[in-house]
């Protein structure tokens, strides 16, 4: 089950809240629980138990090392991360591991290992970051630990943040979960924030995936200048307006059961340079990968070698967790390349000439979500080369009325500070204070939106799901 179904909209979503709403406050927790139980095994049946029993073991293995000390918390904290971490290495990482390894075997003709493909469970990364945090913030003394093994469970398994995040680090919600207003001002500006999410995924994102697939499924001796670059654009927009709507709906759907979870976008798309943009681009990521390994790996308090080896370690095993493949991990080289070059020629601390350097930043992005998207590392040589080959008629089967209006929209809402309509309008537009009569308006747009997106879902069968690496 998705946020994008009209499954989960029009039966899971509003039975749910209704339950919810009509609950005695001590009961909240259970049913919120129960819901994300269901919504799970709705779409992952045969994995809900491994998650289920490992997240049960993880939450006595925490507790009991909060109440312990010396050689004890620390053999206990290492149980923890090694559970954790060896469901990923299993469930996410097994299958590249043993394709590479056959690789090397095949090669030197001495055969190759016989292992079960083993199945993805969704949102493996996402609940084994959350896992994580938990583990060493209750190490840390940063929080206390949860008073129930069920209360632990709710918080792994939410399932507005679950399957595409964002990363709600445990010290965020800890007291939201114990203790949290369910208020009607809150139900209705969340439905607002999902609304607009949902509006980005539905209409946009899926808009410009139809293109995207095509070209990126085409054989590489089709693909001229001006599809590659059709098609890469289309995969740029894509690529945001999904993973932002999906943000925007967990927000909103956090907001609506009285929860505040993090912003993961702000506009990622009007950066200056790489190091801006993952300051703005999937930010819960970037402060995990900060507090919870640049930071521990010496960030820059050492030399400034080691400062740049921490940068481009961090990168690589950025690019590794959004999938077992190495087109990630060399998306992941990509970036962390341009962070390098920043941080030697001193352009990641200056904000002069903001009007060159966001377009040649949104260049650098696009040519980086090559790599991303094309899995085969022989097919994105091709592709870079006809981009830059200028040479092609237009592809008539890829243009259409519905792609170019939708595209001009995503376009602006991407660029949208620089039209100073708004500061940072995907961030603030939800977060300020609504007075009565702007409140009716957003709420009527929000439901046209709502209509709208319910509208494209019902008369199309087309709405992918890209999360199931993550």
């Amino acid at each position: 089950m998705v946020f994008s179904g009209i499954t989960f909209l029009y039966f899971f979503l509003p039975l749910f809240f209704l339950l919810y709403a009509i609950a005695p406050r001590r009961f909240r927790n259970l049913i919120l629980l129960i819901g994300s139980i269901i919504f799970y095994a709705w779409g992952a049946p045969k994995f809900v138990f491994i998650l289920l029993a490992s997240t049960a073991i993880d939450y006595f293995l925490v507790l009991r090392m909060h109440r312990s000390e010396g050689r004890v918390r620390k053999l206990l904290l290492s149980l923890s991360i090694v559970l954790n971490l060896g469901l990923l290495m299993y469930f996410k990482y097994m299958n590249f591991f043993v394709e590479n390894v056959n690789s090397v075997l095949m090669g030197l003709n001495i055969g190759h290992l016989n292992v079960t493909e083993i199945a993805l469970p969704i949102g493996i990364s996402f609940y084994t970051f959350q896992t994580l945090t938990y583990s060493m913030d209750i190490y840390r003394k940063q929080n206390k630990p949860l008073n129930s093994v069920t209360d632990y469970m709710l918080y792994i398994m939410m399932f507005p943040q679950l399957i595409a995040g964002p990363i709600v680090r445990y010290g965020l919600i800890s007291e939201e979960i114990r203790n949290r207003e369910f208020k009607s001002n809150q139900i209705v500006d969340g439905f607002i924030r999902f609304s607009v999410g949902l509006a980005k995924k539905v209409i946009i994102a899926n808009t410009m995936a139809e293109t995207a697939d095509v070209i990126f499924a085409m054989s590489p001796g089709g693909w001229t200048s001006t599809i590659a670059w059709v098609g890469i654009l289309a995969y740029t927009f894509q690529i945001y307006f999904d993973f932002a709507g999906y943000s925007d709906m967990a927000i909103g759907l956090g907001k609506m059961m009285g929860f505040r979870f993090p912003e993961n976008f702000e506009s990622p798309y009007t950066s200056s340079s790489i190091t801006e943009f993952w300051r703005r681009w999937h930010i819960t990521l970037g402060s995990f990968m900060r507090d919870y390994l640049y930071i521990p790996l010496g960030g820059s308090r050492k030399s400034t070698l080691l400062t740049y080896r921490n940068l481009f370690v961090v990168f690589l095993l950025s690019g590794l967790w959004h999938g077992a493949s190495w087109n990630f991990i060399l998306w992941g080289a990509f970036h962390g390349f341009f962070l390098v070059t920043e941080r030697l020629t001193g352009l990641s601390k200056t904000d002069r000439a903001r009007w060159i350097r966001i377009p040649l930043t949104f260049f650098i992005v696009v040519l980086g979500w090559v790599v991303f998207r094309i899995e085969e590392t022989e097919k994105i040589g091709l592709f870079y080369r006809a981009l830059f080959d200028f040479s092609g008629t237009w592809p008539i089967q890829v243009f259409n009325t519905k792609f170019v209006v939708i595209g001009l929209i995503g376009l602006a809402f991407s660029f949208i500070t620089l039209t100073k309509i708004g500061q940072h309008w995907s961030v603030h537009f939800f977060t300020q204070a609504y007075t009565n009569n702007s409140l009716l308006t957003y709420f009527s747009i929000a439901v046209v939106l709502f209509i709208l997106s319910s509208g494209y879902l019902a008369t199309g069968a087309f709405n992918p799901f890209i999360y199931f690496r993550f």
